[in-house]
């Protein structure tokens, strides 16, 4: 492990034992913070977190198993190793029962020593390969996607392993739901991702231009070409061509396409050279490709070529909470943007939102949160402030809150409300990991360092603070 993972807290009320411990474990290339007493301990603890911590039980204000117990009760992972002059059978069972890593009677030998702690932090850099893999497998936001549902995990995944590969993604998805995000996510996960990014829409560009804007044309080559024109794939070379709604492409132009994608050449209209291009090419259709193929509407063997990785983009109504964090995002991103500050979603409208069907996805509840940002005057938005037809569930809320809280509400106390961090003065807020961690860094400066307090006044368990902790030690 290098010295940046490898700080160890040193907790020994003599200074000559102290130097005999650090002169055991030179030859590890640990770096030191030596404290003689619990609370310089707890104050060296709420600085930064170590990877270790080697704890002398005898201490001069306290019992070393106190500070034990707060880690133990605060859901510290850090690994600790007990050393104490004064063991017994209880004592060392309490130290364990309280998450201790080791137990080391004194006189210690340098080979003892020197073997838990190697042991220690190999424990440790595993807890925290655990916890990356526990945090990717559970992102709420990737290269322009927001989400944390199991769908979008899927999602997230497939983009992983699919993004450096030179072969055709097909993305399927209703309207709305994010396919040229996926597609860019695709180019920026890439080793492309610094080459153009070239995104066409196949239905928005009339049949008789469609394959100039695709090849590009020579001067004179038609009547209006008045210069030579690069076209999209052209354009694309090095990088990424996204074909967008691929479908409604003209059957005679997906011949030559299919030329295009077997050969990696391209025949510029009006030209009778060949030109090489590397191109990755990603497409995507909110239609079933096989019912076009089936309609005569897509040549078969264009399919086969265009649908080697299918990556499936759910609608907004399956993906449950994902709905609010868009909506939260949107809301301070427009807010920012109106110059007002908005304080998040009540309960009744929260339900709202996850409640309606969403037929046109994201970019419907993008157009929504617009309209609220701008005609809201800001803080907190009721029931009432949602616009049609997402209020045309109120009356299904009104009936059920007279019953009590309705039975879909699914509110997580594990999880930071954007709207309870929109009163913290951070225009510069890019992201909802900035938005997390600035609201757990100034609860924990509120609480004095405390981080059980600054647990409660977030309504999270101190365990995930230090879990988010030891993350960030590994990005800093």
């Amino acid at each position: 492990m290098d010295a940046k993972a490898t700080q160890v807290l040193l907790v020994e009320d003599t200074e000559s034992i102290a130097r005999v411990y650090q002169g055991y474990l030179a030859s590890q290339g640990l770096n030191f913070t030596h404290v003689s007493t619990l609370a310089a301990a707890q104050e060296a603890l709420q600085r930064k977190l170590p990877s270790l911590i080697l704890l002398d039980l005898n201490l001069p204000d306290s019992n070393g198993l106190e500070l034990l117990r707060q880690l133990h009760d605060s859901g510290c992972s850090v690994p600790v190793i007990v050393i104490t002059g004064h063991g017994s059978v209880d004592t060392a069972v309490e130290a364990m029962r309280l998450g201790a890593y080791d137990f080391v009677s004194k006189p210690v030998e340098a080979r003892r020593l020197q073997v838990s702690v190697a042991n220690a932090l190999k424990y440790y850099a595993l807890n925290l390969r655990v916890n990356a893999i526990e945090t990717e497998q559970n992102r709420n936001h990737f290269h322009g996607f927001i989400g944390a549902s199991s769908g979008m995990q899927a999602v997230y995944q497939m983009i992983e392993r699919s993004a450096d590969s030179r072969a055709t993604v097909f993305i399927l998805g209703e309207s709305g739901t994010g396919k040229e995000v996926c597609a860019e996510a695709l180019h920026r996960a890439s080793k492309r991702a610094e080459q153009p990014f070239v995104p066409l829409n196949c239905a928005a560009i009339p049949k008789e231009l469609i394959e100039s804007e695709l090849f590009g044309h020579k001067k004179g080559a038609f009547t209006g070409a008045q210069k030579d024109r690069t076209g999209a794939v052209m354009a694309a070379d090095g990088g990424t061509l996204f074909l967008d709604e691929i479908c409604e492409m003209e059957i005679d132009l997906q011949a030559k396409l299919l030329r295009f994608l077997q050969s990696g050449t391209i025949q510029p209209v009006g030209s009778d050279q060949l030109v090489g291009v590397n191109v990755r090419v990603v497409c995507a259709s909110n239609k079933e490709p096989w019912k076009q193929v089936e309609a005569g509407l897509l040549r078969e063997d264009l399919y086969y070529r265009l649908h080697v990785v299918p990556i499936n983009l759910p609608p907004l109504r399956q993906r449950g909470n994902d709905v609010l964090l868009l909506a939260k995002r949107f809301l301070q991103e427009y807010g920012l943007e109106e110059g007002k500050a908005f304080a998040g979603f009540s309960r009744q409208s929260e339900w709202a939102l996850t409640t309606y069907a969403w037929p046109g996805n994201v970019r419907q509840l993008q157009n929504v949160i617009r309209q609220i940002a701008v005609m809201h005057p800001g803080g907190k938005v009721a029931l009432e402030d949602l616009p049609a037809p997402v209020n045309q569930v109120a009356d299904v809320a009104q009936k059920e809150s007279e019953d009590g809280a309705p039975k879909q509400f699914d509110w997580s106390k594990d999880t930071i409300e954007v709207g309870q961090v929109a009163t913290i003065e951070s225009p510069s807020l890019t992201s909802l990991a900035d938005i997390e961690r600035h609201a757990i860094e100034q609860a924990i400066e509120q609480c004095d360092g405390n981080i059980t307090q600054a647990a409660g006044m977030l309504e999270v368990s101190p365990s995930t603070i230090y879990r988010k902790m030891q993350a960030w030690q590994q990005i800093d």
